[in-house]
């Protein structure tokens, strides 16, 4: 008799965003004449640039043509976006990531979940809290986290890194050594970044406790200030320790056509010699038939000139957005922080309120949707999230609803 996984019924509830969706959904339907202003979930609302759409356009011919046609991918991807992205994002940061080091995939997301594969089931993991869900998640679904407080939102087998205004929203090295740490910046949920010497540090201490670092740098185009790394693989000692996570769907808007890349070093290897590189090779060779010939042209276009600037011109209107909403936030009486190097802003909820009340309060007086801090973990308790994906439009008027309450 077959029975479900365990590890999975260990999950409480729904995923956080399924939750939203719900909560937001019965509010609809009870209201039909409310007009709801999403600021919650990190889906963009700019079209695709016209670089993009031209490749696309492009590409699409070449499939209808028995002379160009494509099946299916290469393992790693194709090799004319390896080279690009190593050539137009990696060798501009002085870094030495190689063609061949880079795993094209179908976005960060789906990456970020499934790297967890590699290690065993024995691995101590650390997070970031308040920290992207899918992290915590999928290790549950792997079974080593053990056991869940309700009381206090943490699992018994995983090392919390809380970052809260304290300490700048940036984690500290943990006393308790993990065998694999995950790492944001800029930070989702947070908006929160490190500087290049914090960075280091990490990558001096995992390489010291012979650790390794998943970096997810799904925001990095978002980074406006100096000295904030773009890449862990700036910092000296990275190739020996960490795993760098991309995402085309922050950067060039590839929510809808799925999109993104891993960097594994050749040198990085386990306690025993072996390489990482290796393992995600047949890891994705055998779960991962590669993205659409079509979509990895498209991913090209994001590193011509036109699309460079193009897509610089729709991250300069969502970090525009940022500002109206930190702005927006702070005239209102509200500690915020975010917004400065990455489309998320931060704030801390009215005193007397958990961030699902803060959550009801302005799907229900303002008809405005955000993301409970909470649902990022225990330290994102008596915070909320909102993002600045949505319109110009919108971020203004939702702003105006709030100073209105």
């Amino acid at each position: 008799m077959i029975h479900a996984n365990e590890d999975y019924l260990k999950l409480p509830g729904s995923y956080l965003f399924s939750t939203i969706a719900k909560k937001v959904a019965a509010f609809t339907e009870a209201n039909p004449d409310k007009k709801i202003i999403r600021l919650g979930i990190g889906d963009v609302t700019q079209p695709l640039c016209p670089a993009v759409i031209e490749a696309i356009h492009k590409a699409t011919d070449e499939m209808a043509d028995g002379a160009t046609f494509r099946g299916y991918a290469p393992d790693l991807g194709y090799e004319f976006l390896r080279t690009t992205i190593a050539e137009k994002v990696f060798r501009p940061l002085g870094t030495d990531i190689a063609a061949d080091e880079i795993f094209v995939s179908d976005g960060a997301k789906s990456d970020s979940a499934n790297i967890q594969e590699i290690f065993t089931h024995d691995t101590k993991i650390a997070v970031c809290d308040p920290v992207y869900p899918v992290y915590v998640d999928t290790n549950v679904m792997a079974g080593r986290t053990g056991t869940y407080d309700e009381t206090t939102g943490l699992w018994s087998n995983v090392i919390y890194m809380p970052c809260t205004a304290a300490n700048g929203y940036s984690p500290e090295l943990p006393k308790e050594v993990p065998d694999l740490i995950y790492l944001c910046f800029p930070n989702n949920p947070t908006g929160a970044t490190v500087t290049k010497a914090q960075l280091q540090d990490w990558v001096d201490y995992a390489n010291k406790n012979h650790a390794v670092i998943v970096y997810d740098a799904a925001y990095e185009a978002y980074i406006s200030e100096e000295g904030v790394p773009h890449s862990i693989f700036e910092c000296e000692g990275a190739r020996t320790c960490a795993i760098e996570l991309r995402s085309f769907s922050k950067n060039a808007g590839f929510t809808g056509t799925r999109l993104g890349y891993t960097v594994i070093p050749k040198d990085l290897v386990d306690a025993d010699g072996v390489s990482l590189h290796s393992l995600w090779a047949r890891r994705h060779g055998t779960k991962f038939n590669g993205a659409p010939y079509i979509i990895q042209r498209a991913g090209e276009a994001v590193y011509s000139e036109e699309g460079q600037r193009q897509t610089k011109e729709q991250i300069a209107y969502y970090m525009k957005n940022a500002k109206v909403i930190y702005d927006g936030l702070k005239a209102a009486g509200y500690t915020v922080s975010g917004g400065v190097n990455a489309p998320y802003i931060w704030l801390q909820v009215p005193q007397g309120m958990t961030s699902w009340d803060f959550f009801d309060y302005l799907l229900e007086k303002a008809n405005v949707v955000g993301t409970p801090g909470s649902g990022f973990g225990p330290s994102g308790e008596g915070y909320f999230r909102l993002t600045a994906f949505g319109t110009y439009e919108n971020s203004v008027e939702a702003m105006e609803r709030i100073k209105a309450l």
